[in-house]
């Protein structure tokens, strides 16, 4: 039998409180594609780190390319060739294509830079990608998926054997994931070995050879993709089969409007050509229900929503609150009218990632926990902290836990828990369930059906057609700015979604 080139045995790994690793074993083989799996905090993370030499293991060992490997730095295991690309991009916004790609190891001599040299090469690694575009480019100009094939290049340049890919597609369209796929066939034909971790299951089936799966620090499974499906992955990464997972639960009848917008217009402007403009936008969610919104990278769902909650400003239109038109400019007025937003990007937008979990949800109610003015409640405090733990079953280790430590599901209950606090009439939820495992997408969904039925009106955006047809009571598709239908759940399919979502706005009117 052929040595892999990865192999890991026995590795373990601990933390204060917490085993995150446990005898886990992992095989690699040269020019192959092998899915790591499992769910937020199942250990993936700790395992890459291990790997990429940002972490040492506490026992277990690692070959790699027939012989022991033990690393100190992440360096070390970039001089060996294993790379690892990050969800979370590690380029410097404002320099170059060529710069992002030689960071550290410009070509030269002393301290000059020969910049015709580094040009050159960065042309030749970007073309074997397909990423067409002056080496000389500022990465921040870039798409996300250009900054993507920015990272591969760079990792390219290193003479990588083993490419980490963590959540690669996570912020991509379908064509551009698409583009992705190709390359990445392109680089094992070429002998590359790739470690792709996603919680896309149907991704796996698409470009995977193997499967890795973890659960609770251990490996639970491993094989041949072609000889399992989407269930079996399912049932090793949560011990559930797919169809107990995704039933989507019955609301009850809804009430009254709750929030309507009318005529909702945003105009392009010359400071920001890029804006996606809004035109005309109108619809409406009643208090119980749950509105799913579709479209397209660029139909406006979420530049809808941030103009919605005051985070971006609007030109014309109007929007309404339970039958009274209502002046919002800013978040704190849409917040004192009763409506909440759980962004897009929760580590960028909604969480302070290095204060305790306590602050994160209380930060929005300190005016309700407010004892003499100027101090906290204390008490206060702690019971509300204390309630959301229990009712939306976050896993912490304690109130005082850095936010920053959670998983990506437990990360985004915090996230609700604030809203909660505040009793809003209305929440707006973007990507609800991105970059989180799919049983933390079920317990996410089944808060949002716990919420509607106490009474909220819940808007949800999604990129993903099966969330939208599970979580939804309507469904309005959205494209280039403008509401291109609205339909049911019980007539909604992902063929017909896909209709409304990809045809003109004038076809429909």
């Amino acid at each position: 039998m052929t040595e892999p080139l990865l192999r890991v045995t026995k590795i373990s790994k601990g933390f204060p409180g917490v085993q995150a690793l446990e005898d886990v074993d992992l095989e690699v083989a040269s020019g192959e594609i092998h899915a790591l799996l499992g769910e937020n905090g199942a250990g993936k993370s700790t395992l890459l780190k291990i790997l990429s030499g940002a972490q040492g293991p506490d026992a277990g060992a690692i070959s790699f390319a027939g012989k022991p490997l033990a690393l100190s730095h992440p360096h070390d295991a970039q001089l060996l060739g294993i790379v690892t690309i990050y969800q979370e991009f590690t380029l410097a916004p404002n320099m170059t294509i060529a710069e992002n790609v030689f960071i550290g190891r410009e070509p030269g001599s002393g301290f000059f830079v020969n910049w015709k040299e580094m040009a050159a090469e960065t042309r030749l690694i970007t073309q074997r990608i397909g990423l067409d575009l002056n080496p000389m480019s500022r990465v921040s100009d870039l798409s996300v998926a250009e900054q993507q094939m920015v990272e591969i290049a760079r990792a390219l340049s290193m003479r990588s054997r083993l490419i980490i890919m963590d959540e690669p597609t996570s912020a991509l369209s379908s064509t551009e994931v698409d583009k992705l796929f190709r390359i990445v066939r392109d680089l094992k034909a070429q002998g590359l070995s790739i470690i792709f971790v996603t919680h896309r299951l149907e991704e796996v089936f698409e470009i995977c050879d193997r499967y890795t799966v973890l659960r609770d620090g251990r490996q639970v499974g491993s094989g041949a993709v072609a000889e399992t499906n989407v269930d079996g992955i399912i049932r090793m990464m949560v011990g559930r089969v797919a169809s107990a997972l995704f039933e989507r639960r019955e609301a009850g009848e809804p009430g009254e409007i709750a929030l309507a917008v009318e005529g909702l217009t945003r105009r392009g402007n010359a400071r920001d050509p890029h804006a996606t403009v809004l035109e005309d936008v109108s619809l409406s969610v009643r208090h119980g229900e749950i509105l799913g919104i579709a479209g397209l990278v660029g139909a406006g769902r979420t530049e809808m929503a941030r103009a919605i909650f005051g985070a971006d400003p609007f030109d014309d239109g109007r929007i309404l609150v339970d039958g009274k038109a209502v002046d919002i400019r800013s978040p704190r007025e849409a917040i004192r009218h009763g409506i909440g937003l759980v962004p897009e990007d929760r580590k960028q937008q909604a969480l302070f990632l290095s204060l305790a979990i306590r602050m994160n949800v209380s930060v929005a109610s300190l005016d309700q926990l407010k004892r003499w003015l100027f101090f906290v409640d204390e008490p206060a405090e702690k019971k509300l902290v204390g309630d959301f733990r229990r009712a939306l079953n976050i896993r912490m280790a304690s109130p005082e836990q850095l936010v920053v430590d959670l998983s990506g599901g437990n990360q985004q209950k915090v996230v609700l828990a604030r809203w909660l606090a505040l009793r809003p009439k209305v929440l707006i939820v973007d990507e609800p369930t991105r970059g989180i495992d799919v049983g933390a997408k079920v317990e996410v969904h089944n808060l949002l059906f716990e919420l509607a039925r106490s009474g909220i009106a819940v808007i949800a955006i999604s990129s993903e057609l099966p969330e939208i047809l599970v979580i939804s009571d309507r469904i309005v598709t959205m494209r280039e700015g403008r509401v291109t239908g609205e339909i049911s759940r019980s007539e909604a399919s992902e063929e017909v979604l896909m209709s409304m979502m990809t045809r003109s706005a004038a076809l429909t009117s």
